[in-house]
């Protein structure tokens, strides 16, 4: 009974992430290798897919990892990636190379986080960061988000702090429209609580390139980010994780920096 509701879930699935995705019939069929008769009968549940074909929609879907699972469980079949745990023994190797990472980009800040901006890791430069953040910010667990534009954490540092955080806001809700996630809407609805009017766009507007602007003892910092995320990774959790890497956007900044670690 169990698999006859989750094939019965697959045709609404499948037109719910083409309509999302804003594809035709016949341009999902072209990319998947079907036709457009057999696409259709597969949204009407009058043709039951094989699991190769599901495999082959959910990549030309472009859906996640997790998705592609939730789109097979939805035709009835196992799910095709596995979801480790980060400390189980396979992704030792995995974490001990993200270690190495953090490390080889100090004097600079660089962190890894979850999907919802859950702190996985992080170098010991991410101490020009949190200076003066409220300690129950740094309670585990932490989020990054959080941390990066709540009054009480780094917000209060931040030079630019309306068009910064609404660059991180704006960058959510691309990721929400992409892959619809209840979590991630609260968690950018909350953040939006926090951040100032934003001033309109002036003659120097920069668009999607928004410089962090930090205050410090030892004078302004000038940041840029830097976004790495697992794109052939074939696990649930490794593809769910990215890099944040952040790099000096200017002579002063990586002085300063480099003075921190003494280097």
């Amino acid at each position: 009974m169990d698999t006859d509701v989750r094939q019965d879930a697959f045709p609404g699935e499948l037109r719910r992430w083409r309509t999302a995705r804003k594809v035709s019939q016949l341009e999902l069929a072209l990319r998947a290798g079907t036709t457009q008769r057999h696409l259709s009968f597969m949204e009407r549940g009058r043709s039951r897919p094989g699991r190769e074909i599901v495999v082959r929609l959910a990549e030309s879907l472009g859906l996640t990892l997790r998705e592609r699972n939730a789109l097979l469980h939805a035709a009835g079949y196992a799910p095709l990636f596995a979801e480790s745990r980060l400390d189980a023994p396979l992704l030792r190797p995995v974490r001990e190379a993200l270690d190495s990472i953090l490390d080889g980009h100090l004097p600079y800040p660089a962190v890894v986080a979850g999907p919802h901006g859950e702190l996985i890791a992080a170098n010991s430069a991410l101490s020009v960061l949190t200076e003066g953040v409220s300690p129950a910010l740094l309670k585990p667990p932490v989020n990054v988000l959080r941390l990066a534009l709540h009054p009480d954490g780094m917000a209060r540092r931040v030079v630019n702090l309306a068009d910064w955080g609404r660059h991180i806001v704006e960058s959510l809700r691309g990721r929400a429209l992409r892959s619809p996630d209840p979590a991630l809407d609260a968690l950018r609805a909350e953040l939006e609580t926090y951040l100032p009017p934003a001033a309109p766009p002036g003659p120097d507007h920069l668009g999607f390139a928004v410089p962090l602007r930090l205050r410090t003892a030892d004078g302004e910092l000038r940041l840029l980010t830097t976004l790495t995320s697992f794109a052939t990774a074939v696990d649930v959790t490794l593809a769910e994780l990215h890099l944040e890497a952040f790099l000096p956007a200017d002579a002063a900044t990586a002085a300063i920096l480099r003075a921190r670690h003494n280097l």
